[in-house]
Formats: C-alpha cells, structure tokens, sequence
C-alpha cells in the first residue's frame, strides 16, 4: 500500500516571476522536490542555493500564503509559488550591473582565498535599509567588519579602525559595485592615505561598461593596480612552497570568467 500511495502524482501549478507552469509532483514531496522542480520548470532563473520561500494558494485567505516548514503536496491540486528571498539589493541590481553572475562568482573566489590565507576582510553595504543587503551568494560571514554605510567611500571611521589595528598593512585589494562610483572613491581615498591598492577587475563592474572603462583608466592613473583575481591570489600566495598554495590552487583551478573584460576596450 505504501508503494501505492508513493507513486500517485498530483496536479500542481508552479508560478514563478510573472509565469505559471502546470507539473505533476509525487503525493508527500516536501520543500526540497518542490524546488528541484521549479528549477526543473525555470531553469537558470531559479538559483537552488539562493534563499526561497515557497507559498501556497490559501482558498480560505483567498492568496498565497507562506507553506509552513513541513509542508507536503497532499492528494488534491494545488497552486505553488517561489518568492526569492534574496535581499532587495541582488535582485535589483542583478538585472543591472553589467556581468553581475560573472561578478559575483569571481568575488567568491576572492573570498574564499581570502579564509584560506587568513586575509581580513571588510564589508560595506551601500545604504542597505533601501538597497538590501550583500547577496546571498556571497559568504561574508567571516569578515573582520560588515557596516552599512550612505557615504560612497568606505573609507569612514568604522574602516579607519580596523585599519588602525592593522599597522603593518600597506596594501588593499577592492573589488565590488560600482566601479565607477564606491570602488573609485574608495580606491581614490586609500591611495591619498598612502595605501597601495589592487582593483580585481573581474569582480568589479557598473551598470554601464563605459563607466566601468573609464573607472578602470582613471584609477591606474592615479595609482591603482588594476589587475585579475587569479594574479591577487597567486601574488597573495608568492610561491608554490607556500603552505596554503594548494589549498589556494584548487579555488583557481578552473579559470575565472572573463566577466565582460573582453568586451572593453582600455
């Protein structure tokens, strides 16, 4: 009986964004079939490692309402919606900035080399409380210091603290959005503080590849280096003794993407 009852398929429509997809789900699935099948439907525009919250029809509310944590499809149809619960800022500029998955997954990267070589690591989220918060797929979990912020530099007393515990440290690695605008006035501020810094241009970007060109321009000219997360990572490691260079070698083991840098003309 209980192999009966597994295999009955029930009617369910899946409605994602401003589309609806009718499927069949087994009797019993859960959250994690429900999502496997959304992204079965929608493919690349649902991400499965991003943060959902799945709602179902509610015939006595007469709307979608969140599924409770032990949700399963029961006997009769039903209608199922996939909400993204990633923070306002992601969703608003993924479709805007230039390259952002690709930007996005190198400064992954970065991250990660950044936990492997012990590297402090400072977050700012510009203006979060309307743009949202660091997108999820980014793990900042173990940064020295996450600060919002309304002033495009980050350079403010919350950053100048952490540096000031930091007396030896001459150089800076910037990467993020907007090139053009909190990364160039960061770097801008960091260099007139007499700091080296390194802008990852694969991992930095702008909703306009002209403003991310000139960015680019201007900030080696005024003393920036302007480099690729591989060569930071390789630099940071400095020789292939070192004790963390494979730990390192496995997170560029596949090369980065070109992030829209083959496009630009500089």
């Amino acid at each position: 009986m209980a192999d009966t009852m597994a295999s009955v398929e029930v009617p369910v429509l899946l409605s994602f964004s401003a589309f609806s997809r009718p499927c069949s789900l087994p009797q019993g699935s859960g959250h994690d079939v429900i999502l496997q099948s959304f992204a079965s439907k929608y493919g690349r525009d649902v991400d499965v490692r991003a943060r959902h919250v799945i709602q179902v029809f509610s015939e006595e509310w007469g709307q979608y309402v969140d599924a409770p944590p032990d949700f399963t499809v029961s006997h009769a149809p039903c209608k199922l919606r996939l909400v993204p619960c990633c923070n306002p800022s992601g969703e608003r500029f993924r479709p805007a900035i230039s390259y952002f998955e690709d930007i996005v997954t190198v400064a992954q990267r970065l991250l990660q080399g950044a936990g492997i070589l012990d590297i402090p690591v400072i977050v700012s989220e510009q203006y979060p409380k309307g743009l949202g918060s660091t997108v999820p797929e980014l793990d900042v979990s173990g940064a020295r210091l996450l600060f919002p912020k309304t002033r495009f530099s980050m350079v403010l007393p919350e950053t100048e603290a952490v540096l000031a515990d930091l007396p030896a440290l001459r150089s800076v690695v910037l990467f993020g959005i907007e090139a053009h605008v909190c990364v160039q006035q960061t770097a801008l501020d960091l260099i007139g503080r007499g700091y080296e810094v390194h802008v990852v241009a694969d991992a930095t970007s702008s909703r306009s590849m002209v403003d991310r060109m000139f960015a680019f321009q201007r900030l080696s000219g005024a003393g920036a280096v302007v480099t690729t997360s591989e060569a930071v990572l390789l630099q940071l490691v400095g020789d292939k003794e070192h004790p963390k260079f494979k730990e390192v070698q496995s997170v560029i083991r596949t090369s980065a993407p070109e992030s829209g840098l083959l496009a630009m003309k500089v």
